[in-house]
């Protein structure tokens, strides 16, 4: 049996692209060979600096995230469409994901960016990152479970944000289709050096004992 390194680290993957409508998605299928935590941090809407210390900008669409498991079953998620960061300055996804401002006053500082963080056991998920109008119905309708049930659609064909800050003045922008995100998943367990070591050790005196008999 090999021995898992104590000091493997969580790998992290940054992933960006467009959505060629308010009505596409984008899925990533998520192998876990060990149980941990899966994280997902967007950075489309608000940009900001990803965990490569690469710096994303801002401009695109409000995005909704989900899991679902290797049976299309949702697992968890998030159809926030919009938090006002001035009502609250906690929220995860702000920062590292920047704020954008919609409207005028205080309250037109707003987080559109997601962050999810799962703990799973070893097996097969599916990611699905969305427009935050473009909603699976596995989120929204309680006789819904799962991802091929469909979805339920309130973009009116467009990518757009709005937001009511404290001065009343409903507000809305036109973001792009450009979403980016950072996946950290558990690293592959590795074998101890001290494995290696042991294997080398045991095959070297197989070799020599062979080489014994033979003469």
């Amino acid at each position: 049996m090999l021995a898992v390194a104590a000091n493997a680290s969580d790998t992290t993957a940054f992933y960006s692209g467009s959505l060629s409508s308010p009505t596409d998605t984008f899925t990533l299928s998520v192998n876990l060979a060990t149980a941990g935590t899966v994280s997902v941090q967007t950075y489309g809407f608000g940009g900001g600096v990803n965990a490569e210390g690469n710096t994303v900008a801002p401009g695109g669409f409000d995005p909704l995230v989900a899991l679902f498991d290797s049976s299309g079953n949702i697992i968890d998620g998030t159809s926030d469409v919009l938090v006002n960061y001035y009502a609250n300055p906690s929220y995860q996804g702000c920062p590292p994901a920047g704020l954008v401002q919609i409207g005028t006053g205080a309250g037109s500082m707003v987080c559109g960016d997601v962050f999810l963080s799962f703990s799973l056991a070893a097996g097969d998920y599916t990611l699905l990152l969305s427009d935050a109008d473009y909603i699976p119905d596995a989120l929204v309708d309680p006789g819904s479970t799962n991802l091929a049930d469909g979805f339920t659609d309130f973009t009116g064909g467009v990518f757009q944000t709005c937001n009511v800050p404290a001065s009343g003045d409903f507000a809305c922008i036109t973001p792009s289709a450009d979403y980016a995100f950072d996946l950290t998943v558990p690293a592959t367990p590795v074998p101890e050096p001290a494995t290696f070591t042991l294997l080398a050790s045991a095959l070297g005196a197989g070799w020599l004992g062979r080489k014994r008999r033979r003469h």
